[in-house]
C-alpha cells in the first residue's frame, strides 16, 4: 500500500456479506448460474432486509460477465440495474466482482483477446454505474481468486478451458487481463478503489514425509502468492503489475501470511509450479 494511502475504511461495515455470483462453465461443460440458482435474485429485498439486521451494510455482488456480454462488446446491464435499485432502496453498499469464475462462451483464459475483452467490459462497466452513481465510493473486483481458477481451469480440468499442466499459463492469462482491467477501470475512474480477493492456503508435506514431498509442498504453498506477486509486480513485471495496482487486499480465509518479501523477478515460464496443490 502507499505510504500516503488513506488508513479509513472505504467500507459501510467492518463485517461483510457476500452472495455466490459465479456464472462458470462447470465440468461437465454446462453453463452454472449462482444468482438466480441460489434465489438471491428472486429475494433481493428479502436478503438485503436480513443483512441490515445484522448490521452489515456492505455486500459483495456480481455482474456475471457471460451473461452481460453475450455478443462481444455488447452489454446487457438489466439484471445489475436490478441490483443496483436494491441496495438503493436497502441503503446497501455494494462491492462488485466484473468477473468472478465464469466468462462469455467465446472466452477463454488462453484466448488471445481475453484481456482486450476485459479491459472493454471494465470500462464499459464504469460508464454504466457512473451514469447513476456519479458520487459513490466504487469498490470493484476485477477478477476473482485467480489462484484458484487458474487451479481448476488449467490443472483439473474442472471448468474452461479445461486442461491439465496449464494453470501456469491461464494465470498468466488471467493476471494479463487483470492488470490491463484495472489500468481501464482508473482511466475511467481514478478514484475507484481495487480489492483483490484470493485464497489463502497452507500446503504441509504429511508427517514423515521424505525431501522430495517436503520441497513439493513448499513449493505449492509459495505458489499461491504468484498472482497476487504479479499485480504487484514483483513477479511477471512484463505485464505492467505495480505497487499500485490494487490498495486493498483479502484472502478467503484468516491468516497473516501476505508472501510480500518476494523481490522482484522475470517470469519463470510454465515449468514453474503454479497454484495451490490442495483441492478446490
Amino acid at each position: 500500500m502507499p505510504a500516503n494511502a488513506t488508513t479509513e475504511s472505504p467500507f459501510a461495515s467492518f463485517w461483510m456479506a457476500g452472495f455466490e455470483c459465479t456464472d462458470q462453465l462447470n465440468a461437465f461443460g454446462h453453463r452454472v448460474d449462482f444468482l438466480p440458482l441460489t434465489g438471491h435474485l428472486e429475494l433481493l429485498d428479502q436478503d438485503y432486509r436480513a443483512i441490515g439486521q445484522h448490521e452489515l451494510h456492505t455486500v459483495r455482488e456480481g455482474i456475471r460477465w457471460s451473461q452481460v456480454e453475450r455478443r462481444p462488446y455488447e452489454y446487457d446491464w438489466t439484471t445489475v440495474q436490478v441490483l443496483l435499485d436494491a441496495g438503493r432502496r436497502h441503503s446497501i453498499q455494494q462491492v462488485w466482482d466484473l468477473c468472478h469464475f465464469g466468462y462469455p462462451d467465446d472466452l477463454t483464459p488462453l484466448h488471445p483477446l481475453f484481456a482486450r475483452r476485459f479491459a472493454a467490459l471494465c470500462r464499459a462497466f464504469v460508464e454504466f454505474y457512473r451514469q447513476q452513481r456519479p458520487d459513490d465510493v466504487l469498490i470493484v473486483t476485477p477478477i476473482n481468486e485467480v489462484s484458484f481458477m487458474s487451479w481448476l481451469g488449467g490443472d483439473v480440468r474442472g471448468t474452461s478451458p479445461y486442461a491439465q499442466g496449464q494453470g501456469w499459463e491461464v494465470k498468466r492469462g488471467m493476471m494479463r487481463a487483470y492488470i490491463e482491467g484495472v489500468a481501464a477501470l482508473r482511466e475511467a475512474d481514478p478514484g475507484i478503489r481495487i480489492l483483490t480477493t484470493e485464497p489463502l492456503v497452507r500446503v504441509v508435506p504429511r508427517p514423515g514425509a521424505g525431501p522430495t514431498e517436503v520441497r513439493r509442498a513448499r513449493e505449492a504453498d509459495r505458489s499461491q502468492f504468484q498472482s497476487v506477486d504479479m499485480l504487484a509486480g514483483r513477479l511477471c513485471p512484463e505485464l505492467g503489475g505495480g505497487p499500485n495496482t490494487s490498495i486493498c487486499w483479502a484472502s478467503t480465509t484468516t491468516s497473516t501470511t501476505s508472501g510480500s518479501s518476494n523481490p522482484t523477478r522475470p517470469c519463470p515460464g510454465p515449468t514453474s509450479t503454479t497454484t495451490r496443490a490442495s483441492g478446490p
